[in-house]
């Protein structure tokens, strides 16, 4: 499976699903993403066919080492762009939007760029 920009939002969500939740179960990929429970089964069963996620006999879902690897770095993009536009005067609901278009558009270049400037200039 080739990681889209899908695949990122989901790993994105389970990680940040699992610093708020004991276990992490589809139901709550459910509702964190607003998608339905069909898609939201065949595109996690994707995930663990492909080795990104592993789930336990409750359903019960955790990241792999690599799906742990993409999530992380998704996830620190999301926060850095996000801080970034408030900073700049985007309202806090914008900003959140626009971060999660934006993490999966930039090079590792320029958010290396960006959050070089971000951690230097604006903190």
């Amino acid at each position: 499976m080739q990681i889209r920009e899908s695949a990122e939002d989901y790993l994105e969500a389970i990680l940040y699903l699992s610093k708020t939740h004991e276990h992490v179960r589809s139901i709550d990929v459910v509702h964190h993403l607003g998608f339905s429970k069909p898609s939201v089964r065949v595109y996690l069963k994707n995930l663990r066919i492909n080795g990104y996620i592993n789930t336990d006999t409750n359903g019960h879902i955790t990241l792999t080492d690599e799906g742990m690897s993409i999530a992380t770095k998704i996830y620190e993009r999301h926060q850095v762009l996000t801080d970034i536009l408030v900073k700049l005067g985007v309202t806090k609901e914008v900003a959140l939007e626009d971060a999660c278009r934006l993490e999966h558009a930039l090079s590792d270049e320029s958010f290396d760029a960006l959050k070089k400037y971000y951690t230097n200039v604006m903190l």
